[in-house]
């Protein structure tokens, strides 16, 4: 069996083609990860081949702090780090290699940086950025309501159904991430604005099978992730500016507004399906302005 690392990347990359199970996504990332390693094993030996062997902890090391000078991020190079050590994982089982040596290498802690959000006082002009005389205007308004609305993924909006809606009570029952099922409201904007889209599409939340998607697309078939991500990123981009704009943005304002208003940091854990509070506890930093005003105004000594 050979040993050059060009070859054994192949290898992997059939292997997790075809046996792995990993989604595309993670497939690729893997080997373009990979062969970004392979570059600087040539440029770090000196030589055009490169063999398994002469890899080692060091090496890695190294790599992985060239990586750190780019500029890149510890999230970033904390997966590239994981990229290796899986595919030492498939060189091992397969009896290519004995012993790992990235798991010596200590992954790098990613800093939390502070999610975006938009401000309470342009909401309003965000929700009427669809254009509500056409269906996909009514569809898009409905998507921006709920989101703001409700704190749920984009992930968790594509997949409502009909049946999620207990809209008697207008709560949305939300299958979140590990199956986990929770109850979130939603309130009187984001209800009529899913009326007005559902009564233009001749659908109601009362007669339709549980089953049937709340949003489709022109062929009324289940709305992607893609268009529901391109199109909330338009409509910000036309209120705000910012980097990273997309229906996250939605759910962190969703969670920022809420704490600004008062609201419990343990309720808003559970309305986001946060698994652990820490998670939750971002939102707490994003504030110090705020903070300030409220220390300057309360405390006896706190005014100039």
């Amino acid at each position: 069996m050979s040993k050059d690392l060009s070859i054994l990347i192949n290898d992997f990359s059939i292997y997790l083609e075809k046996e792995s199970g990993f989604s595309k996504y993670t497939q690729i990332s893997y080997i373009t990860d990979l062969k970004k390693f392979k570059l600087f094993m040539i440029e770090y030996l000196g030589k055009g081949q490169v063999r398994i062997f002469d890899i080692d902890k060091q090496s890695i090391t190294h790599f992985l702090g060239a990586e750190f000078e780019k500029g890149l991020s510890a999230k970033t190079i904390g997966r590239r780090l994981a990229s290796i050590k899986s595919f030492y994982k498939y060189l091992i089982s397969i009896g290519t290699v004995e012993k790992n040596p990235a798991v010596l290498v200590k992954t790098p802690k990613a800093n939390k940086s502070l999610p975006n959000y938009v401000d309470e006082k342009i909401i309003e002009s965000l929700m009427n950025a669809p254009d509500t005389s056409t269906t996909a205007g009514l569809r898009d308004k409905a998507i921006l309501e709920l989101f703001y609305s409700t704190g749920i993924r984009l992930s968790e909006l594509v997949s409502l159904n009909f049946g999620n809606f207990v809209s008697s009570k207008q709560l949305i029952r939300i299958i979140g991430k590990g199956a986990k099922e929770r109850l979130v409201p939603y309130g009187n904007k984001a209800r009529k604005a899913l009326n007005d889209y559902l009564q233009n599409t001749g659908r109601s939340l009362k007669i339709a099978d549980t089953e049937t998607p709340i949003f489709v697309n022109s062929r009324s078939e289940r709305i992607s992730q893609r268009t529901v991500q391109r199109n909330v990123n338009m409509y910000l981009r036309l209120v705000t500016e910012g980097e990273q704009l997309g229906p996250h943005t939605l759910r962190h304002s969703f969670a920022t507004h809420l704490l600004d208003r008062g609201a419990d940091l343990q309720a808003v854990k559970e309305l986001l399906g946060h698994s652990s509070l820490s998670t939750t506890q971002i939102y707490t930093h994003i504030q110090p302005e705020r903070m300030k005003k409220i220390y300057r105004k309360a405390h006896p000594h706190g005014g100039k």
